[in-house]
């Protein structure tokens, strides 16, 4: 197996101009970290030389270990292997990117949170860059994929490969572009040496203009209040002026972003109780009608290229058709039924996300125990989860109780991705996902009944 220093490699995550990120794992303990090494482009090698690379590697690592902020990935060690230095990071598996599904083609659209999701996610970027930009640090990279999102939904900002600090002076060729394509801001895309922290805050804009509305703002995209359901004109506001091509019409810091979005979540707060007083039209959506709906109950082994089809999901991952379920659940009972697919569902789920080595032995205890008066508990199928999806309108059903614990967010399926990973089905989203062994998802077992 092959070894970076004492740590052992499980996996890539990722490769960009600087360097590679490994998923690793240190032995004895089972820590799993993700690790980056220094491995540069041949090209940027001829551009800059091996001497800065390494010099801005290590200060890449030495910005982020002096950054001790909830918002921020905390770096856990720095070594040299084979005359490359590397360092290790705090791994999550999600991230913004992941969660709005932005593919390799940034510009095809992706999924739309809702306000809250988007509120919460704004605040905590807002308060990292704060945190950075108080020390000096500039990021110069903020787009959906650098932050990571851990198990209690904190964001986190990582990779500061392109990071630049106060007085640092630029000295790589006026054509290597820093940044990522439509995040960056213009003066980073004309001069990166001269951004200063309102760069970052462009980026951000963008970031939230693209959980409002699913797309990036290009010149003649529509406006978030005409494509968010419940977002209005000050969200459209906002946005214009986090992105403004002038920096000195943007906001001034994240502190004074962070205030006016503090405001607009304040009116959110008093339409959503308003919302709550009166009658809300349930929107229709395609379901799938039918005495029984007889669902797959077999896991599979499929990946990427066939998986959608073998789910019956849509380009965002989200299922093509949606079951009309008829729950009946007793008070007290922990087991919901659903007479239209005859599936006995755990109403809760596991008390704690599990990794995939944990999953038999939780679903062997439901049997032993005869959970719910039942002995015939399993890991259920993607297509057995997907039942129990429905369309996401981003009013979040905010005065209707959920019969399932929306707490459970992410659920593990019985069906493979390969040899190391499997499938997952996000519940607030309404999207399937997969992850590795080594991610910890909750688990609701399933029991097939008659009748």
């Amino acid at each position: 197996m092959k070894t970076v220093g004492k740590y052992e490699i499980r996996g890539l995550l990722g490769r960009g101009g600087m360097g590679i990120v490994y998923r690793a794992r240190l032995p004895v303990i089972e820590k799993i970290v993700a690790l980056k090494i220094l491995a540069p482009h041949p090209t940027l090698v001829d551009l800059l030389g091996e001497e800065e690379l390494v010099g801005r590697f290590t200060s890449e690592a030495s910005a982020m270990a002096s950054l001790r902020h909830p918002n921020v990935v905390d770096v856990l060690d720095f070594d040299w292997c084979s005359g490359r230095p590397f360092f290790t990071m705090e791994y999550y598996y999600q991230s913004l990117g992941t969660i709005l599904g932005e593919g390799g083609r940034a510009e095809y659209p992706s999924r739309i949170l809702s306000l809250d999701r988007c509120v919460s996610c704004m605040r905590q970027l807002l308060q990292g860059l704060s945190r950075l930009h108080r020390a000096g640090l500039v990021h110069r990279d903020i787009k959906p994929h650098n932050l990571l999102i851990t198990e209690e939904d904190r964001l986190k900002i990582g990779d500061f490969g392109l990071s630049k600090l106060r007085g640092e002076s630029y000295r790589g060729p006026s054509q290597l572009v820093v940044g990522s394509p439509y995040y960056a801001a213009p003066e980073q895309e004309r001069d990166p040496d001269r951004v200063d922290h309102r760069a970052d805050l462009y980026s951000a804009g963008v970031v939230l203009h693209r959980m409002l509305t699913g797309l990036l703002p290009e010149e003649g995209i529509s406006k978030p209040s005409e494509l968010h359901p419940d977002a209005d004109c000050q969200w459209d506001a906002f946005v214009a002026e986090a992105i403004h091509p002038d920096r000195e019409k943007r906001f001034p810091d994240a502190e004074a972003m962070m205030e006016r979005l503090e405001d607009l979540q304040k009116e959110w707060e008093k339409k959503k109780t308003e919302m709550c007083g009166s009658e809300v039209e349930e929107p229709r959506w395609e379901k799938v009608r039918s005495t029984v709906v007889l669902l797959r109950n077999r896991p599979v082994k499929t990946g990427p290229r066939h998986a959608r089809e073998v789910f019956a999901c849509d380009d965002l991952w989200r299922p093509l058709k949606y079951i009309e379920n008829s729950f009946e659940h007793e008070d007290g009972s922990p087991v919901v039924i659903d007479r239209a697919t005859g599936l006995a569902w755990q109403r809760a789920g596991s008390p704690d996300p599990l990794r995939w080595p944990e999953i038999r032995a939780y679903v062997k205890s439901l049997n032993e125990q005869r959970y719910g008066g039942l002995d015939q508990w399993r890991l259920p199928t993607v297509n057995e989860l997907c039942s129990l999806l429905k369309p996401v309108f981003h009013l979040d059903r905010h005065c209707i109780e959920d019969l399932f614990d929306r707490g459970r967010k992410w659920l593990w399926s019985s069906d493979l991705r390969s040899y190391t990973s499997a499938w997952y089905v996000n519940t607030e989203l309404g999207f399937v996902g997969s992850g590795d062994f080594t991610c910890h998802y909750h688990v609701r077992a399933v029991c097939s009944r008659q009748g």
